[in-house]
């Protein structure tokens, strides 16, 4: 097809609307006025339900991700005796967690959540993260309107904000599923290894820990009691760690501003809609075909370093948390090895929880060295105690970096590879400073010019 043949997307969206240019294939601005603004009045009472503005709509995003936990399957709310239930576990998991670890419980109830309430209990922490995104979609909407002919500059003036709010619409719903998705995948608060919870809450997903404990040769009661040990511990190492969760969150928070919208995949995706009309229904439809591919994909060499920081912090995270399970657990659940075995596997393989993610912040986080971590954690342990283990969180200098998970003997007897090298290299400079002092001792004790 020539390219003057080619549909013009600008005339595609208008005449949607009634709206369609002269014989002489313009459009008459004056003309327009009264079919344009009727036009957008009424898509604007078509998104009042989804709302508007400059960022990502987090009233929307909430409806979208409600509604994939609901076509997940069942959801129920969790029954009193469920909840006696877990509140029991957490309980005996803190008595046998305090044996093992110098942090002390967290003050907060257990809570029993079913997915709508884990997507209530975590979306504001959801819209700290995403909520950069929308600036990434603010330059991608200006391109595409500074594409248009430059005899439609006035029209494409007043439809921007159109424009904007349907692409705003179609990303919230993108953010939506994968928020969505996450909550039929998690098993407990902070699963994927870093708060989500504004305050630290040990809460169990009975709905998705009864699935995950699905084929096991466990008693569900034991899969309950191990993840409930995980998530306790997990929940003291935030709590009694102040820079821990807020440095992670910050770390995603900035890889997130660095998202960067695929032009192409964006164009074809207005282009779309701009012919489909434009509703919430359609761009909540939109969202979900889009999900996974809006974003560019290639990664900045800033967000690439972000990343590798992120998955180290992260794999300290749970390989502590394997370290202390591990202990606690030794003598009193024979099982528990079995179930280590299959929480690693489930990370290891990434399925829901990490398509989500790439989802949501085109994040694609891979723990890959969290054995390496727990080796780490329980070389410490056996060479200094737990009170020193869990010291090394004392200040984010302290603890391990990549480098350091390479020599988990000389971490536990040196501790940071940089501290070490730096002292070395101290021991280095005060060598060479007794060097030099020599030589110019040796220089001033030589006898000088005889004088004649």
């Amino acid at each position: 097809m020539a390219a003057e043949d080619q549909p013009n997307p600008m005339e595609e969206f208008l005449r949607q609307f009634g709206i369609t240019p002269g014989p002489d294939g313009t459009f008459d601005i004056n003309q327009l006025m009264g079919p344009l603004q009727q036009a957008m009045q009424q898509f604007s009472r078509q998104m009042s339900a989804a709302g508007s503005g400059d960022g990502l709509n987090w009233t929307f995003i909430k409806d979208i991700a409600r509604k994939a936990t609901a076509a997940a399957g069942p959801d129920p709310s969790p029954a009193a005796a469920e909840a006696v239930a877990i509140r029991d576990t957490v309980g005996l998991a803190d008595l046998w967690l305090d044996q093992h670890t110098a942090f002390g419980r967290t003050s907060a109830a257990a809570a029993t959540w079913s997915r709508a309430e884990w997507v209530e209990g975590t979306i504001g922490t959801w819209e700290q993260l995403a909520g950069s995104v929308s600036e990434s979609l603010a330059d991608a909407v200006g391109s595409l309107l500074r594409r248009a002919e430059p005899e439609a500059a006035g029209m494409v003036q007043m439809m921007e904000p159109m424009m904007r709010m349907a692409a705003t619409g179609m990303l919230s719903a993108q953010v939506g599923q994968g928020i969505g998705q996450l909550a039929t995948d998690v098993l407990s608060g902070s699963d994927l290894g870093f708060p989500l919870t504004t305050r630290p809450v040990v809460a169990l997903l009975p709905t998705n820990i009864a699935q995950f404990a699905e084929g096991l040769d466990v008693p569900l009661s034991d899969v309950r009691l191990y993840l409930a040990l995980r998530e306790a511990a997990r929940q003291r190492l935030f709590a009694h760690v102040p820079w821990l969760g807020p440095q992670m969150l910050a770390l995603i928070e900035h890889y997130a501003r660095g998202i960067t919208i695929d032009p192409s995949a964006f164009e074809e995706a207005m282009e779309a809609q701009m012919q489909g009309g434009l509703t919430p229904e359609r761009m909540e439809e939109f969202g979900q075909q889009m999900a996974g591919r809006l974003f560019q994909p290639s990664l900045s060499d800033e967000q690439v370093e972000i990343l590798g920081r992120l998955e180290t912090l992260v794999a300290n995270v749970e390989g502590w948390v394997d370290d202390v399970v591990a202990q606690t657990t030794a003598t009193l659940m024979p099982r528990a090895d079995a179930l280590l075995e299959m929480v690693r596997r489930r990370r290891a393989a990434g399925g829901a929880s990490e398509a989500a993610l790439k989802t949501l912040l085109n994040l694609e986080l891979r723990p890959r060295r969290v054995r390496d971590a727990a080796n780490l954690w329980a070389a410490v342990r056996t060479a200094k105690g737990v009170e020193e283990r869990d010291a090394v969180w004392s200040h984010p200098d302290l603890v391990p970096t990549g480098a350091d998970l390479d020599d988990p003997l000389g971490f536990a007897a040196h501790g940071h590879v940089a501290a070490h090298a730096e002292e070395e290299l101290d021991d280095l400079d005060a060598q060479l400073a007794r060097l030099i002092e020599q030589e110019r001792g040796g220089r001033d004790d030589a006898p000088g010019p005889q004088e004649g």
